[in-house]
């Protein structure tokens, strides 16, 4: 079976539906979600408890990381991000009229 990882000169790496950003948001929560079992088991957990936490946490990243890549698209979840850094709305606190005076410059 082949997967093609790219499908053209300046489209964006997709594969099996993943776009980009969310193609290494995946991988990267599967290879820490790696390193926590493997942290888990070598600290002496039961082997049963660890497959099940393993199995319901790659389960819950994969459902989250398509759902992600469903509902923002490409580059959504970077413009979710970006809209969350800007303020609602500009507060100014000088009078009404000093608003509109010109500075006189004092030398």
């Amino acid at each position: 079976m082949e997967y093609t990882l790219n499908k053209g000169i300046g489209k964006p790496a997709e594969f099996q539906g993943l776009k980009s950003q969310y193609l290494f948001i995946f991988a990267g929560g599967l290879l820490g979600l790696f390193v926590v079992f493997v942290v888990m088991y070598m600290a002496g957990i039961n082997q049963w408890i660890c497959i099940i936490f393993g199995v319901t946490a790659a389960l819950t990243l994969v459902y989250g990381i398509f759902y992600l890549n469903g509902k923002y698209g490409e580059h959504g979840l970077m413009k979710a991000q970006a809209r969350s850094n800007h303020p609602r709305y500009v507060i100014n606190r000088r009078r009404f009229f000093r608003l509109f005076h010109q500075r006189m410059s004092t030398k």
